[in-house]
Formats: C-alpha cells, sequence, structure tokens
C-alpha cells in the first residue's frame, strides 16, 4: 500500500494518506488543519533494517554498559524474549506478533512517539 505525503500550504505540517492503489490520483486534505491546500511531497524511500545493522546503530542490549542499548524500542522485544526463554516460558501470540512488527519498523501505539 503507497503512502503519500502532503505539505498544507495554509499551516505548513505534513500529513500522510495511505491508499490501496498506486494508479490513483489522490488529494488529501490536511489532517491538522482540515484545508484543502495540500501539494504532494516526495517521500523518503522506507528501508527494512536487518537485526545487524539495529544492533550496528544501537548497540547490542546484552551489554549493559551500553547506556543506548534501548534507545530503539525494536530491541525491547530481544530483551523479552531472553527473560520468556530465561523462564522456560512460552511467548504469548499477541507479544511475538507486536515484537516481529515492530522489528519491521510498525511500532505498537505505547512506543511510536519515543
Amino acid at each position: 500500500m503507497p503512502i503519500y505525503e502532503f505539505r498544507c500550504a495554509d499551516c505548513g505540517k505534513v500529513t500522510n494518506f495511505f491508499t490501496r492503489k498506486v494508479d490513483t490520483e489522490v488529494a488529501a486534505p490536511c489532517e491538522h488543519c482540515g484545508s484543502a491546500k495540500t501539494s504532494r511531497m516526495m517521500s523518503k524511500f522506507g528501508r527494512a533494517y536487518t537485526r545487524a545493522d539495529i544492533m550496528e546503530k544501537f548497540g547490542d542490549p546484552s551489554e549493559s554498559n551500553n547506556p543506548d542499548a534501548y534507545r530503539d524500542p525494536r530491541q525491547i522485544g530481544t530483551w523479552v524474549e531472553k527473560k520468556f526463554e530465561s523462564y522456560g516460558m512460552d511467548l504469548p501470540e499477541g507479544a511475538r506478533e507486536m515484537i516481529d512488527a515492530a522489528r519491521d519498523g510498525e511500532l505498537p501505539d505505547p512506543v511510536k512517539d519515543l
């Protein structure tokens, strides 16, 4: 699904617009002020990061002396997995889904703004 970004001519803020079709002409009102004076922006490209990329950028969460170990909320999943494993418990399916989604860049609502 394409995600289009629009800049509002009135308030200057950016609105994201999701659509199911790539070949449709899209015009989105500003989600902040409601203005119809929006223009489509050149969007940034998405990139999937591997676990190694994240470890290199934010550090290994197993290093207790690393203050940035959990700066990236996606790494919290690694800690949760290790804790459940150490207790000999299975990770609940809902937790597994959230961790996998976070690794794909789709963070749960409570941590989106961190």
